[in-house]
């Protein structure tokens, strides 16, 4: 009985409700419709009312229904619990005069079980298998039914119970457990029973009426391994040859009482007195037969009798059972007995085979110094003939010498130095020399054998360090700079780097490297050094103090323009050798007219273009604003001029010359393709390219021919040219150095000679013949 008070805060008059519980019994017998009960309601006005939910207008429809006026209400049909547990509905009364609602409740109506659902299994028949070596009390199998009735009732509470076993053994019997288990006490015998069939009953405890069911539980026994193998015999000839293996000298044969096939009759073969491991054994899946096969070569010399003991057993471990007592509770008691491994002694005989030669120190180590004497003893490998043990009918020769470098007694097998060793060879790889040696029996050549020597060669300070590249450069600019140079040794340790740097000659002031000791060092430039190509004498030492002597050529040059001198010098000699050839002739054509002009002048020289060096060609350059003196220049004087162009021909060195124990390396620093090179501090021309007495001659013809012209100014208006294709050109802001000349050869010397042979009052020539300057009258 449910209460429930409500007050109107506007003064309505308190109401209060009262409904009843109702229960529902699940399977009610009838006869439909039949009443559930009656809401009692105290009003003071007529109500109407309304039932619906789950049971009325939701599944299940038209199990319950209420009388409008009266309250009643009425069942017309069964419920089933296991579908419907509860039933939820909702309870409204409507005030009759206006309909309206006056209130609502939620109504819930409970489906009470009944003992309708019998216990249920999961499977009908239930197929297991285990050995008959298993122990009891193990876990055969598990059972378990399912009971749809009300969970925590009696009628979903199930007891399980074996109703009957098929066949009946005794010394086996199957129990189970409350919780669906079953198991076995004392011990299973496939030869007696291989099957059992069990029925087992699951019954719920229903107080009004018991349900219950059956399920089949078939087990199946496997043979286990209780009747151990049994060696019956052996075949075969029980003969090996020595020296050979995988032959077969026997078979062992065995019976098995157990089912064929099963891991209980498979059989496992054992070997014991093999001391040397010189056999194996394995099953004959077919036959169950123990094959014996040599796996390890046997020694007719050391034993021409071999004598083992072969054993079986199975793949499953052996086991008995046997009952002893069988109490009531618990488990019973047995016997496990145990049974004698079968076991066979065999005897093998070996026979006697040709063998080979064999060295008993197939790799030889020897340390050697390299460059050592030829014809120096340098190891003996002696081997030994296995069947008669005498040298007598051996011999020895080189398999393998890559450089050629040793030689063998071919009776004594003692082997020497033929050519000396040199660590630095490329047939020795990490200090490491091998030679490979051969012995062969006279009588049998097939018969052979091979011997390793394996020669570290023992390095040597024979060679000097070099410097990986003998032509560098550095940017020239107002501060100090440098570039790095690298050195090598073919020599290995203690004998190379790092090594020492030194500069020979009076260059220290203005070179020096920073630092002087490693493999790689920076050449330091100081800024007094003018663009140009130096050579310089550098001094390396190695560890040890032996030294080489090698000229660097170092090219100094603007870095703006170039990033690398080296690599405006290679661009240089690609360009084609005719128009390259060409303009080069021209420009030494107006410099040797220059300067025979200068030298036949007279007058105040103006000041010159600055002259850099540069790696290949170089054009002076003159600045006079009036021409001199015509003058002519003798045949004669031409051809001492060509002569002595003949004699100093291009200087080219390239090479390493021993000194005691200083190397001089030098390098060629002349480029052939050039008509005017500077080398070793003089100018030359290349005859070949030039024939002077043709060429001036040529030009004097010429010459006269000209007349003189009042000179023409131009302006940018008379010139069609479009600048922008144009590139840059640069002139030095700084003064010309007059000490730049003093490199011309003695060719130009001859020339400048030519019209002033006698030194004037107004012409300075230096000593050596080097021009210092000219002079011109105005």
């Amino acid at each position: 009985m449910l209460c429930l008070c409500n007050t109107h805060l506007l003064g309505r008059h308190k109401r209060s409700w009262i409904i009843d519980s109702f229960d529902l019994v699940e399977e009610h017998p009838g006869p439909f419709p039949y009443e559930l009960g009656q809401i009692t309601l105290d009003r003071s006005y007529l109500v109407e009312f309304m039932l619906k939910g789950r049971g009325v207008d939701v599944d299940p429809k038209g199990v319950l229904s209420i009388n409008p006026t009266t309250g009643v209400i009425i069942v017309h049909r069964k419920v089933d619990f296991e579908e419907y547990k509860v039933l939820k509905l909702t309870f409204q009364a409507r005030n009759k005069s206006n309909l309206a609602i006056d209130t609502q409740l939620g109504m819930e109506v409970n489906i009470l079980d009944i003992n309708d659902n019998p216990p249920v299994f999961r499977r009908k028949v239930y197929d297991v298998s285990i050995t008959e070596s298993t122990k009891q009390g193990s876990f055969v199998v598990g059972v378990l039914a399912i009971d749809n009735d009300a969970a925590g009732t009696l009628n979903s509470t199930i007891d399980y119970k074996i109703i009957s076993v098929t066949p009946t053994t005794k010394n086996a019997e199957f129990y189970l457990q409350n919780s669906g288990t079953i198991s076995f006490k004392g011990c299973l015998d496939y030869e007696v029973a291989n099957k059992y069939t069990i029925t087992v009953e699951a019954k719920d405890r229903g107080e009004v009426v018991k349900l219950s069911s059956t399920t089949t539980v078939i087990v199946d026994i496997k043979d286990g391994n209780n009747n151990r193998p049994v060696i019956t015999g052996q075949t075969g000839s029980g003969k090996v040859l020595e020296e050979t293996t995988g032959i077969s000298p026997l078979v062992i044969h065995t019976s098995d009482v157990d089912t064929r096939n099963t891991s209980a009759w498979r059989a496992l073969y054992s070997i014991q007195g093999d001391k040397g491991g010189h056999f194996s054994i394995h099953t004959d899946p077919e036959t169950n037969d123990g094959i014996l096969t040599v796996v390890k070569p046997l020694d007719f010399e050391k034993q021409a009798q071999q004598s083992i003991t072969v054993s079986v057993d199975n793949e499953e471990p052996y086991y008995s059972c046997e009952v002893k007592e069988r109490p009531t509770k618990g488990l019973w008691t047995i016997i496990n007995h145990s049974a004698k491994q079968s076991t066979r002694g065999i005897n093998i005989t070996v026979e006697d085979v040709s063998e080979p030669p064999y060295f008993p120190e197939p790799l030889r180590k020897i340390v050697i110094e390299e460059n050592g004497p030829v014809g120096a003893f340098l190891d003996k490998v002696t081997a030994l003939d296995p069947d008669t043990h005498r040298l007598g009918k051996l011999e020895y020769a080189i398999k393998q010498d890559p450089a050629g470098w040793v030689t063998v007694n071919p009776t004594t097998g003692e082997v020497f130095v033929k050519e000396s060793f040199d660590r630095e060879s490329s047939h020795v790889t990490n200090g490491s020399y091998t030679v490979t040696v051969i012995v062969t029996e006279k009588d049998n050549p097939k018969m052979t054998s091979t011997a390793t020597l394996q020669i570290y060669v023992k390095d040597r300070n024979d060679n000097v360090p070099l410097l990986k590249e003998s032509e560098v450069s550095v940017c020239q600019s107002e501060e100090i700079s440098s570039t790095e140079i690298t050195a090598y040794d073919l020599d290995g340790e203690p004998y190379s780097g790092p090594f020492s740097f030194e500069l020979i000659g009076d260059v220290k002031e203005i070179w020096n490297f920073d630092p002087s000791n490693g493999n790689t060092v920076h050449l330091v430039k100081h800024k007094s050094v003018h663009p140009g190509l130096y050579t310089l004498m550098v001094k390396i030492s190695d560890k040890q103090g032996l030294f080489v002597l090698q000229n660097l050529s170092v090219a100094a040059c603007d870095c703006s323009v170039s990033p690398s001198c080296l690599v405006q010098r290679n661009v240089q000699k690609k360009a084609g050798s005719g128009v390259y050839g060409t303009v080069i002739f021209a420009s030494l054509l107006v410099l040797a007219l220059l300067l025979l002009t200068l030298t036949c002048s007279c007058g105040a020289v103006k000041s010159l273009a600055q002259v850099e060096y540069v790696l290949e060609d170089a054009l002076l350059s003159y600045n006079i604003e009036k021409p001199g003196t015509d003058c002519m220049v003798p045949t004669a004087l031409l051809k001492t001029i060509y002569d002595t162009q003949s004699k100093e021909a291009f200087l080219a060195n390239n090479g390493v010359q021993n000194k005691g124990d200083v190397h001089q390396v030098s390098a060629q620093m002349i480029n052939s393709h050039s008509p005017l090179v500077q080398s070793n501090g003089f100018w030359s021309m290349e005859r070949s390219q030039y024939n002077f007495d043709e060429r001036l001659r040529s030009l004097q013809s010429r010459e006269n021919e000209l007349l003189d012209y009042e000179p023409h100014i131009y302006t940018l208006e008379d010139i069609s040219v479009n600048f922008e294709d144009l590139d840059p050109i640069e002139l030095p802001s700084d003064e010309f150095n007059p000490e730049l000349l003093s490199d011309l050869g003695p060719a130009f010397r001859n020339l400048a000679s030519i019209c002033n042979p006698e030194k004037g009052p107004t012409t300075e020539v230096m000593k050596n013949g080097t021009m210092k300057g000219f002079n011109h009258k105005q």
